[in-house]
């Protein structure tokens, strides 16, 4: 964590990846996150993966350093103490973040009539307010129908990251960062709207993917081949699995010379008047040429002998592991560094998480924080946000409107 944004605070009312990841990047800097937790969990309170006693390891990975005030939202005493939480007064306060619906309690235009300069950035599926989730937009702009082998052109394969989803809960920290810089010079509230949809389209138009569509047609699908230049998967002489890419014109001279075809590459390029050392799309024009010199290069070492002569030679490659497998055999990616704390998790685990993923020279990296218990700040918040006595809090509890830890 580092105490970028102390001082600052916002309110969290979300499930899932997309909103809970913003909240957790402006908590890692330095915001004070409180989060709005239905009593009992809300609907990714359990979700997988989980640790041996149940408990959801995603959860508490989601909601490190935030705090929890667990309230009965079916009760309209529970949604008025949300929308006191939400509006109360104060500077450098009014600041929501939820991927509830934009109609309702929580709708914007009804808390901004408590507090005239609420910023809310609302995560939602789709731009006219339909739901959807990372999968079922994936699904819709097309990528599963470039992943994979193109001998299986009809049948659709998922990405397993959460892409759209972790994109848009970065781009939600960022967005509600330039609404609160736009308040500090205007004094204006606003709602920010951040669909799943909109995210992925801007995204593969960025990357040109709907010039391409628009003009050529769909991508077809190649495999493991890196598009548009060189790269793609090869067995090593003692069955080691490596990725091998060439982008940039250093990278191909290197992995030419690391692997001693300069003959054979320069012979092919004399037969097809090409030059792969200057234009890298004519790798990938040419990559059934290609490859078969490489495979036949790369089966005939082991991976330790094409360890030292890539790395000598500034190749850029890696060697496919497990999850597992990186974790314990590449120092880069060390749980020891300092990217990581070793917290008790409310699992009842021990193990390192992770912090703010930056590395700001001018503030100091503090441990990253566990997630909270559910409901384990409710009277703290309660007294602090909005002054409530021991007795009011009390009755609260009796009603069974909010609860304390569990």
């Amino acid at each position: 964590m580092y105490p970028l944004l102390q001082g600052l605070r916002l309110v969290e009312c979300a499930s899932f990846i997309a909103a809970p990841s913003c909240a957790l990047h402006l908590a890692q800097l330095g915001a004070e996150v409180v989060r709005i937790d239905p009593v009992g969990g809300g609907p990714d309170f359990g979700r997988w993966p989980l640790a041996r006693n149940g408990a959801s390891l995603y959860w508490e990975g989601l909601n490190k350093g935030k705090k929890s005030v667990a309230i009965d939202l079916s009760k309209p005493r529970g949604r008025q103490l949300a929308v006191d939480l939400i509006t109360a007064p104060g500077p450098d306060r009014g600041l929501f973040v939820t991927n509830f619906p934009k109609d309702g309690f929580l709708a914007h235009a009804a808390l901004a009539q408590r507090r005239p300069d609420l910023i809310t950035v609302r995560v939602m599926g789709w731009s006219d307010g339909g739901s959807g989730v990372d999968y079922t937009v994936n699904a819709s702009v097309g990528l599963p129908f470039m992943t994979g082998d193109a001998e299986n052109a009809d049948r659709p394969v998922n990405h397993v990251l959460p892409a759209w989803d972790l994109m848009t809960g970065a781009y939600a920290a960022f967005a509600a960062l330039a609404a609160e810089r736009h308040r500090l010079r205007t004094g204006q509230g606003q709602e920010v709207l951040l669909p799943l949809s909109d995210v992925a389209l801007a995204c593969l138009g960025h990357t040109g993917q709907i010039a391409e569509v628009l003009e050529q047609g769909d991508r077809p699908r190649f495999g493991n081949a890196l598009f548009g230049a060189f790269g793609r998967d090869f067995t090593t002489r003692d069955g080691e699995r490596v990725m091998v890419v060439a982008i940039t014109r250093r990278q191909w001279t290197g992995l030419v010379a690391s692997l001693q075809l300069r003959e054979a590459v320069h012979a092919l390029e004399s037969a097809l008047r090409v030059s792969f050392e200057r234009d890298e799309g004519q790798r990938f024009m040419h990559r059934e040429a290609l490859f078969p010199l490489f495979e036949r290069a790369i089966a005939a070492r082991p991976v330790a002998e094409l360890d030292a002569a890539f790395d000598a030679h500034g190749v850029c490659w890696s060697r496919y592991r497990t999850l597992s497998q990186g974790l314990a055999q590449d120092p880069r990616l060390s749980l020891d560094a300092e990217l990581f704390t070793r917290l008790q998790h409310p699992s009842g685990l021990s193990y390192p998480a992770p912090g703010a993923m930056g590395h700001f020279g001018a503030a100091p990296r503090l441990p990253a924080v566990r997630a909270p218990r559910l409901g384990e700040h409710t009277d703290e918040v309660l007294a602090d946000v909005l002054a409530l006595s021991a007795a009011q809090i009390g009755e609260l509890h009796d009603a069974g409107v909010v609860a304390g830890e569990t």
